[in-house]
């Protein structure tokens, strides 16, 4: 009964459905072999390659005027992206960008309602899955995507599940999840093995995906770089850390768009960082690879980054090569060095979040970039999320 209502649900969201919940703006395009097609709410992967398919904006508005509003948060932007007739909303988006030194400012994304990124995308994916019907999402996570699902699944009245690696996710995310009210599933093994498993729910039917397959959370991610454009332009260089590796394709998405709106003549250069114990995108670039070098047990302090196989790699790939940018590594020693640095400027981040200063503190001495340059830091998500890494 629950297979064929989601089912049902999921197919309601193609074709003229489309144009009911706000999807009929956009197509998809696959980024490997280029097959079109109209987009759905809840088919993600290219039909010919199996590829994760991209949301494209079929018509770009060429008399938009960018202008955040504290009301309506991500929503600001609702030219340039999905429109279900009901928005679920906690008011994210909106936050700050702090100067850290000169030239280099942090986006501090620890101040959304749930304390991380994800609620940005979290908005809009949880008002597609009430728009086109579904009871119950599910998402596997190292924690910032439980707790957001939690929070806006409890906020639309949906069954949200979350499956987590046993004994890997850090206290502060877990209690969201539990105050929340969310269904939580351990699983033992890594973030990899608990994604294999929220994807099987997904395919037979029982919950809508709202992980980084989603290309409708991406979306809603991709607001990041509307709101750094609003405050400073276009930067130098967006310093990302990369766990599954879809939030730098969506802010580098975001600033390709403003582009081809007319707003903006180039895109700064994506950079990407990640651990050393957690390299694999690092890996297949350093190597120019054509498949994923996965990484089986990632290793590494910042547990939101924590992740051996990336959906988003072929994503990911493509918002470095095509801004000009790199990928990092850097050793859990440089990542809480880092993070006590930026606490010492009064900014308190998870330590994924310190990835993103560790990477530029070290770009900085290697001469890959300079202080002259203006370098934005996406600070990911709040301190207070992982307590038990401060010593």
């Amino acid at each position: 009964m629950l297979i064929n209502k989601l089912s049902k649900s999921l197919r309601a969201g193609g074709g003229c459905g489309g144009n009911r919940i706000g999807l009929g703006k956009y197509v998809f395009k696959c980024p490997k072999c280029g097959y079109e097609t109209q987009p759905e709410a809840g088919k993600f992967t290219c039909p010919r390659c199996g590829s994760l398919m991209e949301a494209i904006l079929a018509e770009l508005p060429k008399d938009i005027k960018l202008r955040y509003r504290r009301r309506l948060g991500v929503w600001s932007y609702s030219q340039l992206l999905p429109e279900p007739k009901n928005r679920v909303t906690l008011n994210e988006g909106g936050t700050p960008l702090i100067r850290i030194s000169k030239g280099l400012f942090g986006k501090f994304e620890g101040l959304n309602p749930t304390g991380s990124f994800k609620d940005r995308g979290m908005a809009i994916g949880v008002s597609l899955a009430k728009a086109i019907g579904v009871s119950n999402i599910v998402v596997a996570s190292t924690g910032n995507t439980a707790a957001s699902a939690s929070a806006y699944g409890a906020r639309a009245g949906l069954r949200a599940i979350v499956l987590l690696p046993s004994g890997k996710v850090a206290r502060g995310k877990l209690a969201q999840s539990i105050i929340h009210g969310a269904s939580i599933m351990s699983i033992d093994g890594y973030f990899d093995d608990a994604l294999t498993e929220a994807m099987n729910m997904f395919k037979a039917g029982k919950a809508y995906s709202l992980n980084s397959i989603n290309a409708w959370r991406l979306e809603g991610q991709k607001s990041i770089a509307y709101e750094i454009y609003e405050d400073i332009k276009v930067p130098d260089n967006v310093i990302v850390p990369v766990g599954n590796a879809g939030n730098i394709y969506a802010i580098w998405k975001g600033f390709w768009e403003l582009m081809q709106i007319g707003l903006i003549d180039k895109v700064p250069r994506m950079i990407g960082v990640q651990a050393e114990g957690a390299s694999p995108l690092y890996e297949t670039w350093r190597r120019g690879s054509s498949e994923l070098i996965e990484v089986k047990e990632p290793k590494t302090v910042a547990s939101a980054i924590r992740i051996g196989k990336p959906v988003n790699w072929l994503k990911a790939l493509k918002a470095v090569n095509n801004s000009g940018g790199l990928l990092v590594t850097v050793n859990d020693n440089e990542i809480m060095i880092a993070r006590g640095r930026l606490a010492r400027r009064g900014i308190f981040v998870e330590p994924a979040s310190a990835s993103t200063y560790a990477a530029y503190i070290k770009l900085i001495r290697n001469s890959v970039i300079s202080n002259d340059e203006r370098t934005v830091l996406v600070l990911t998500g709040h301190g207070l999320k992982d307590p038990d890494s401060v010593k």
